[in-house]
């Protein structure tokens, strides 16, 4: 089996969850950079990490790195690469990417320069002069960052927070793979009962769910990976039954949602469904003024609208009052609320037990984790 470089993007602050994720799965050479995560493994590795990793955004193989700060440089370092490894005579390889920080700034002119680049590299390899690209779609994909430039391959196709129950969703939902690390960082996969009262879309509630009963988010979906000529069907099948067979399919789980509105409701108990999980996962038309932490445990996991998604700021901040009220102490329980107002503990009435910064997209977020 041949040996690669990956590299995975994924969103400020989880890189070391991810990082943790990828050594279960057995990949090797994990290194943790900011916002992505590079390792190494073969073709198993790169079917593995894509049908079961939780938090990455995709998947690449880095097809290599150098320096430049002229385009010269630029042309000749992509030339130099082993394209012909992984694209084939009718492969279709569209260029894209991004610089920041570096003296080669124009994307369009840097997207033109590897792509040619690409062409003139496999001219030499192939003997031909002309490219139909009618095949599989290899997605070529480029980053420079402070004149360090990065050649990659996207194997994913849709970002992996597409998971592809989520086809419906309420106004300014939770990304899937930050809801994801948010189950970890609250270790909420080992309670017996979670619960939301801000539910919206579900999305929170459904990753608790599919992590509590280890099923893999990618078990349902395709991959650009799985349209390569030289990308062996037995690995992804193999792959796909491995994630199969580690499914707990007598776990016991509950996770509650409540909702004021009816739609956002609907949307959750119908997502579960797609998701697999309709049998854990139960919603209901409900105020958060009404909450009441019943049972003897419980984690509360909540992304309350705020005012740079839907509610305004007063309104808002008045949420996390009534937040404070109802998620009162009590042994056996937790709460977790992610937010990006920086007033968010004076409304609560309470200082967290535990803080740590994540980003909602470009947001900056802190997840507020109560214990006691």
């Amino acid at each position: 089996m041949q040996n690669f470089e990956f590299c995975a993007p994924c969103l400020f602050g989880i890189e070391g969850i991810l990082g943790d994720e990828l050594r279960r799965m057995g990949a090797q050479n994990v290194t943790p950079q900011n916002g992505r995560v590079l390792f190494s493994g073969g073709e198993d590795i790169l079917a593995r990490a894509n049908i079961g990793s939780r938090y990455a955004e995709r998947i690449q193989l880095l097809v290599g790195s150098f320096s430049a700060r002229t385009f010269e440089e630029l042309f000749q370092g992509v030339k130099a690469l082993p394209w012909e490894r992984f694209i084939s005579r009718k492969d279709a390889f569209p260029v894209k990417g991004w610089s920041l920080n570096s003296v080669l700034h124009s994307v369009p002119d840097c997207q033109s320069i590897i792509k040619k680049a690409v062409v003139e590299r496999l001219k030499a390899q192939y003997g031909i002069s002309w490219f139909e690209e009618t095949a599989a779609t290899v997605q070529v994909q480029f980053t420079i960052l402070k004149d360090e430039v990065s050649l990659l391959i996207d194997a994913s196709g849709a970002g992996l927070h597409k998971r592809g129950y989520r086809q419906n969703a309420g106004g300014a939902p939770i990304k899937e793979t930050l809801a994801a690390a948010i189950v970890d960082v609250t270790r909420a996969r080992l309670a017996e009962c979670v619960v939301d009262p801000c539910c919206g879309s579900g999305t929170l509630l459904i990753e608790a769910a599919l992590a509590a009963r280890r099923i893999a988010p990618g078990i349902r979906r395709r991959f650009a990976f799985m349209d390569w000529g030289w990308m062996p069907d037995e690995v992804w099948r193999a792959e796909r039954q491995r994630a199969m067979e580690q499914v707990l399919s007598d776990r016991t789980f509950t996770a509650i949602g409540g909702d004021i509105d009816l739609e956002a409701v609907r949307l959750a108990t119908e997502n579960a469904a797609k998701a697999g999980v309709a049998r854990e996962v139960r919603a209901s038309v409900r105020d958060l003024r009404h909450f009441v932490p019943e049972g003897d445990t419980g984690v509360v996991l909540c992304n309350p609208p705020y005012g740079e998604r839907l509610l305004d700021i007063q309104t808002a901040q008045e949420l996390y009052r009534v937040m404070g009220t109802v998620f009162t102490p009590k042994t056996g329980w937790s709460y977790a609320i992610i937010s990006p107002d920086e007033k968010f503990e004076e409304l609560f009435g309470r200082k967290a037990d535990k803080r740590r910064k994540l980003y909602n997209g470009m947001l900056k977020c802190q997840l507020y984790c109560y214990y006691r």
